[in-house]
Protein backbone atom coordinates (compact mmCIF):
# COMPACT_ATOMS: atom_id res chain seq x y z
CA UNK A 1 0.00 0.00 0.00
CA UNK A 2 0.99 4.03 -1.12
CA UNK A 3 1.36 5.32 2.17
CA UNK A 4 2.62 8.91 1.30
CA UNK A 5 1.20 11.64 2.72
CA UNK A 6 -1.78 9.01 4.64
CA UNK A 7 -3.56 11.72 6.70
CA UNK A 8 -6.76 10.75 8.88
CA UNK A 9 -9.57 13.44 7.24
CA UNK A 10 -11.27 13.87 10.70
CA UNK A 11 -8.67 14.10 13.36
CA UNK A 12 -11.63 12.94 15.71
CA UNK A 13 -11.01 9.41 13.86
CA UNK A 14 -6.93 9.70 16.20
CA UNK A 15 -7.17 8.92 19.84
CA UNK A 16 -4.35 9.35 22.17
CA UNK A 17 -3.66 6.31 24.68
CA UNK A 18 -0.68 6.92 27.49
CA UNK A 19 1.21 2.93 28.28
CA UNK A 20 3.86 2.07 30.58
CA UNK A 21 5.28 -0.75 28.39
CA UNK A 22 7.65 -0.64 25.51
CA UNK A 23 6.07 0.68 21.84
CA UNK A 24 6.87 -2.78 20.48
CA UNK A 25 4.51 -4.47 17.76
CA UNK A 26 3.74 -7.96 19.53
CA UNK A 27 3.25 -5.90 22.91
CA UNK A 28 1.03 -3.31 21.69
CA UNK A 29 -1.10 -5.56 19.78
CA UNK A 30 -1.88 -7.72 23.04
CA UNK A 31 -2.18 -4.49 24.55
CA UNK A 32 -5.53 -3.13 22.40
CA UNK A 33 -6.94 -6.30 20.68
CA UNK A 34 -10.36 -7.22 22.62
CA UNK A 35 -10.29 -3.43 24.81
CA UNK A 36 -12.93 -1.23 23.79
CA UNK A 37 -12.46 1.42 21.29
CA UNK A 38 -15.30 4.64 20.62
CA UNK A 39 -17.10 4.51 17.55
CA UNK A 40 -15.24 6.92 15.48
CA UNK A 41 -11.79 6.09 16.54
CA UNK A 42 -9.98 4.53 13.42
CA UNK A 43 -6.21 5.31 14.81
CA UNK A 44 -4.32 5.92 17.86
CA UNK A 45 -1.83 7.46 18.80
CA UNK A 46 0.36 5.58 21.76
CA UNK A 47 2.63 7.61 23.87
CA UNK A 48 5.32 5.95 26.10
CA UNK A 49 7.35 9.06 27.55
CA UNK A 50 8.52 10.21 24.43
CA UNK A 51 8.15 7.75 22.21
CA UNK A 52 5.40 7.12 20.12
CA UNK A 53 3.44 4.98 17.78
CA UNK A 54 0.80 4.89 15.50
CA UNK A 55 -2.02 2.29 15.18
CA UNK A 56 -4.03 1.47 12.99
CA UNK A 57 -7.40 -0.70 14.30
CA UNK A 58 -10.54 -2.45 13.20
CA UNK A 59 -13.66 -2.78 15.80
CA UNK A 60 -16.55 -5.38 16.49
CA UNK A 61 -19.30 -2.86 15.11
CA UNK A 62 -19.43 0.36 13.74
CA UNK A 63 -22.14 1.51 15.26
CA UNK A 64 -22.06 0.38 18.85
CA UNK A 65 -20.78 3.59 20.72
CA UNK A 66 -18.20 1.06 22.18
CA UNK A 67 -16.95 -1.82 20.75
CA UNK A 68 -13.94 -4.44 21.00
CA UNK A 69 -11.04 -3.65 18.88
CA UNK A 70 -10.45 -6.87 16.72
CA UNK A 71 -7.49 -6.01 14.64
CA UNK A 72 -4.29 -3.90 15.22
CA UNK A 73 -2.24 -2.58 12.09
CA UNK A 74 1.04 -0.89 13.26
CA UNK A 75 1.35 1.63 11.00
CA UNK A 76 4.20 3.74 12.39
CA UNK A 77 6.69 2.38 15.22
CA UNK A 78 9.17 4.44 17.46
CA UNK A 79 11.73 4.99 15.65
CA UNK A 80 9.80 6.20 12.79
CA UNK A 81 7.21 8.59 14.36
CA UNK A 82 8.23 12.43 15.67
CA UNK A 83 6.00 13.68 17.93
CA UNK A 84 5.19 17.85 17.38
CA UNK A 85 3.74 20.36 19.49
CA UNK A 86 3.03 22.81 17.04
CA UNK A 87 0.08 25.19 18.55
CA UNK A 88 0.45 27.40 14.98
CA UNK A 89 -0.36 24.56 12.64
CA UNK A 90 -4.07 23.49 11.82
CA UNK A 91 -3.93 19.63 11.93
CA UNK A 92 -6.95 19.29 9.56
CA UNK A 93 -4.94 20.91 6.64
CA UNK A 94 -2.68 18.63 4.77
CA UNK A 95 -0.05 21.39 3.20
CA UNK A 96 0.40 22.78 6.78
CA UNK A 97 0.96 19.19 8.43
CA UNK A 98 3.57 18.61 5.94
CA UNK A 99 5.24 22.06 6.29
CA UNK A 100 5.41 21.15 9.86
CA UNK A 101 7.02 17.84 8.63
CA UNK A 102 9.18 18.99 6.44
CA UNK A 103 10.17 22.07 8.79
CA UNK A 104 10.46 20.42 12.18
CA UNK A 105 11.05 16.95 11.52
CA UNK A 106 12.66 15.87 7.85
CA UNK A 107 13.72 12.40 8.82
CA UNK A 108 10.84 11.20 10.11
CA UNK A 109 8.32 8.49 8.55
CA UNK A 110 5.40 9.62 10.39
CA UNK A 111 4.89 12.56 11.80
CA UNK A 112 2.41 13.28 14.42
CA UNK A 113 1.72 17.06 15.35
CA UNK A 114 -0.49 18.26 18.30
CA UNK A 115 -1.69 21.50 16.92
CA UNK A 116 -4.30 24.19 17.02
CA UNK A 117 -7.46 23.91 19.57
CA UNK A 118 -4.85 20.73 21.24
CA UNK A 119 -5.74 18.65 18.25
CA UNK A 120 -3.45 15.86 17.31
CA UNK A 121 -2.98 14.11 14.14
CA UNK A 122 -0.51 12.47 11.35
CA UNK A 123 1.19 12.04 8.27
CA UNK A 124 2.98 9.23 6.75
CA UNK A 125 6.14 9.68 4.37
CA UNK A 126 5.03 13.53 3.66
CA UNK A 127 5.84 13.94 0.31
CA UNK A 128 4.26 17.38 -0.55
CA UNK A 129 3.47 18.04 -4.38
CA UNK A 130 5.92 20.55 -5.74
CA UNK A 131 3.94 23.56 -7.11
CA UNK A 132 5.12 26.37 -9.55
CA UNK A 133 3.20 29.49 -9.32
CA UNK A 134 4.32 32.27 -12.05
CA UNK A 135 3.28 35.56 -11.63
CA UNK A 136 4.27 39.02 -12.58
CA UNK A 137 5.39 41.96 -10.05
CA UNK A 138 4.37 44.78 -9.22
CA UNK A 139 2.07 44.96 -7.88
CA UNK A 140 3.08 43.23 -4.36
CA UNK A 141 2.37 40.66 -3.17
CA UNK A 142 2.32 38.53 -6.14
CA UNK A 143 -1.36 38.44 -6.24
CA UNK A 144 -2.06 34.28 -7.57
CA UNK A 145 0.53 33.24 -5.34
CA UNK A 146 -0.68 35.21 -2.38
CA UNK A 147 -4.13 33.51 -3.32
CA UNK A 148 -2.61 29.90 -3.63
CA UNK A 149 -1.13 30.17 -0.16
CA UNK A 150 -4.63 31.59 1.27
CA UNK A 151 -6.31 28.62 -0.48
CA UNK A 152 -4.00 26.19 0.49
CA UNK A 153 -3.98 27.95 4.27
CA UNK A 154 -7.23 26.48 4.99
CA UNK A 155 -7.87 23.12 2.02
CA UNK A 156 -8.62 20.32 4.24
CA UNK A 157 -9.68 18.17 1.01
CA UNK A 158 -6.31 19.43 -1.44
CA UNK A 159 -3.38 17.38 -1.10
CA UNK A 160 -0.41 18.78 0.58
CA UNK A 161 1.37 21.11 -1.25
CA UNK A 162 5.02 22.57 -1.68
CA UNK A 163 5.00 26.11 -3.21
CA UNK A 164 7.74 27.13 -5.63
CA UNK A 165 6.83 30.89 -6.44
CA UNK A 166 8.24 31.89 -9.70
CA UNK A 167 8.09 35.74 -9.76
CA UNK A 168 9.20 37.95 -12.72
CA UNK A 169 9.29 41.43 -12.27
CA UNK A 170 8.35 43.57 -14.78
CA UNK A 171 10.71 46.48 -14.01
CA UNK A 172 13.16 44.09 -14.93
CA UNK A 173 11.68 42.43 -17.91
CA UNK A 174 11.42 46.34 -19.33
CA UNK A 175 14.84 47.52 -18.18
CA UNK A 176 16.16 44.40 -20.49
CA UNK A 177 14.52 45.89 -23.66
CA UNK A 178 15.92 50.01 -23.16
CA UNK A 179 13.43 52.35 -24.61
CA UNK A 180 12.66 56.50 -24.40
CA UNK A 181 9.30 55.73 -23.49
CA UNK A 182 7.07 52.56 -21.93
CA UNK A 183 3.48 51.86 -22.04
CA UNK A 184 2.57 49.62 -19.19
CA UNK A 185 -1.17 48.07 -19.27
CA UNK A 186 -2.40 50.13 -16.34
CA UNK A 187 -1.26 52.76 -13.62
CA UNK A 188 -2.41 50.66 -10.80
CA UNK A 189 0.29 48.33 -11.07
CA UNK A 190 2.63 51.06 -10.04
CA UNK A 191 4.91 50.47 -12.83
CA UNK A 192 7.70 53.57 -13.50
CA UNK A 193 11.10 53.01 -15.50
CA UNK A 194 13.61 55.39 -14.67
CA UNK A 195 14.90 57.62 -17.04
CA UNK A 196 12.18 57.23 -19.61
CA UNK A 197 9.01 58.38 -20.18
CA UNK A 198 5.84 56.33 -19.03
CA UNK A 199 2.52 55.73 -20.16
CA UNK A 200 -0.60 53.75 -18.73
CA UNK A 201 -2.56 52.01 -21.63
CA UNK A 202 -5.65 52.30 -19.35
CA UNK A 203 -5.59 55.70 -19.41
CA UNK A 204 -5.87 56.16 -23.11
CA UNK A 205 -2.76 58.71 -23.23
CA UNK A 206 -1.95 60.17 -26.69
CA UNK A 207 -0.40 57.72 -28.72
CA UNK A 208 3.69 58.32 -29.72
CA UNK A 209 6.39 55.91 -30.38
CA UNK A 210 6.70 53.61 -27.21
CA UNK A 211 7.56 50.07 -26.26
CA UNK A 212 4.55 48.53 -25.08
CA UNK A 213 5.06 45.88 -22.15
CA UNK A 214 2.01 43.91 -21.95
CA UNK A 215 0.49 40.93 -23.27
CA UNK A 216 -1.90 39.99 -26.43
CA UNK A 217 -4.92 41.20 -24.31
CA UNK A 218 -2.98 44.44 -24.17
CA UNK A 219 -1.66 44.79 -28.02
CA UNK A 220 -5.64 44.02 -28.62
CA UNK A 221 -6.46 47.20 -27.09
CA UNK A 222 -4.01 49.22 -28.17
CA UNK A 223 -4.55 47.82 -31.68
CA UNK A 224 -8.22 49.39 -30.93
CA UNK A 225 -7.47 52.41 -29.35
CA UNK A 226 -4.84 53.65 -31.99
CA UNK A 227 -4.83 51.83 -35.41
CA UNK A 228 -1.72 50.21 -34.89
CA UNK A 229 0.25 47.55 -33.93
CA UNK A 230 2.99 48.74 -31.00
CA UNK A 231 6.63 47.26 -30.38
CA UNK A 232 5.36 45.27 -27.40
CA UNK A 233 7.82 42.98 -24.69
CA UNK A 234 5.19 40.47 -23.80
CA UNK A 235 5.03 39.80 -19.58
CA UNK A 236 1.54 37.58 -19.76
CA UNK A 237 2.71 34.51 -16.84
CA UNK A 238 1.62 31.94 -19.07
CA UNK A 239 4.04 32.86 -21.55
CA UNK A 240 6.61 33.21 -19.36
CA UNK A 241 6.31 30.07 -18.09
CA UNK A 242 6.65 28.25 -21.56
CA UNK A 243 9.16 25.56 -21.15
CA UNK A 244 9.15 25.23 -17.23
CA UNK A 245 9.15 21.70 -16.18
CA UNK A 246 6.48 20.45 -13.44
CA UNK A 247 3.23 20.76 -11.90
CA UNK A 248 2.25 24.31 -12.58
CA UNK A 249 -0.06 27.27 -12.34
CA UNK A 250 -0.45 30.44 -13.65
CA UNK A 251 -2.82 33.31 -15.23
CA UNK A 252 -3.64 35.00 -18.67
CA UNK A 253 -5.96 37.66 -19.61
CA UNK A 254 -7.49 35.77 -21.96
CA UNK A 255 -9.41 33.68 -20.38
CA UNK A 256 -11.85 35.81 -18.37
CA UNK A 257 -14.09 33.36 -16.83
CA UNK A 258 -12.83 30.00 -17.45
CA UNK A 259 -10.02 27.75 -15.92
CA UNK A 260 -8.30 25.78 -18.48
CA UNK A 261 -5.58 22.55 -18.18
CA UNK A 262 -2.92 22.36 -20.59
CA UNK A 263 -0.37 19.24 -19.57
CA UNK A 264 0.95 20.11 -16.72
CA UNK A 265 -0.26 23.44 -16.59
CA UNK A 266 -3.41 24.90 -15.24
CA UNK A 267 -4.70 28.90 -15.87
CA UNK A 268 -6.80 31.10 -14.08
CA UNK A 269 -7.97 34.36 -15.39
CA UNK A 270 -6.30 37.26 -14.85
CA UNK A 271 -8.76 38.52 -12.03
CA UNK A 272 -9.16 35.10 -10.99
CA UNK A 273 -11.49 34.80 -7.53
CA UNK A 274 -10.83 32.52 -4.73
CA UNK A 275 -12.77 30.23 -5.77
CA UNK A 276 -11.32 29.94 -9.50
CA UNK A 277 -7.99 29.63 -7.98
CA UNK A 278 -9.28 26.41 -5.93
CA UNK A 279 -11.04 25.15 -8.95
CA UNK A 280 -7.85 25.11 -10.66
CA UNK A 281 -5.65 23.60 -7.79
CA UNK A 282 -8.49 20.94 -7.37
CA UNK A 283 -7.94 19.83 -10.96
CA UNK A 284 -3.92 20.32 -11.40
CA UNK A 285 -3.53 18.68 -7.86
CA UNK A 286 -6.01 15.66 -8.78
CA UNK A 287 -3.38 14.99 -11.48
CA UNK A 288 -0.34 15.67 -9.90
CA UNK A 289 -0.99 13.75 -6.45
CA UNK A 290 -2.73 10.53 -8.22
CA UNK A 291 -6.14 10.31 -7.00
CA UNK A 292 -4.71 11.24 -3.30
CA UNK A 293 -7.54 11.70 -0.57
CA UNK A 294 -7.61 12.26 3.19
CA UNK A 295 -7.99 8.33 4.94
Amino acid sequence: MDHRNFMPGQYRGVSVAQVDFALEDPGLRAHFLGREAYRRTRFIVVRQGDRTAVLEVSKDSPDDLFSPITSVEVLAGPTECAYLVAPEVDTGVPTQVAAAARRLAPRARCVIVQGRYEHVNFMLEPSPVALKVVEVVPPEPPKLIDQVTRVLAVAEDLPPVELDPVVVDVRELAGRHPAGAYLFPCRGSGLVADGAEVSYLDERPDYRPWLLVGCARSREIHGWFYGRDADCVDMCPRRLAAGLDGTLLTKCCLFEDRVESDGEATIVPWGATLAQVREGLRGLLSKAAQGWSPA
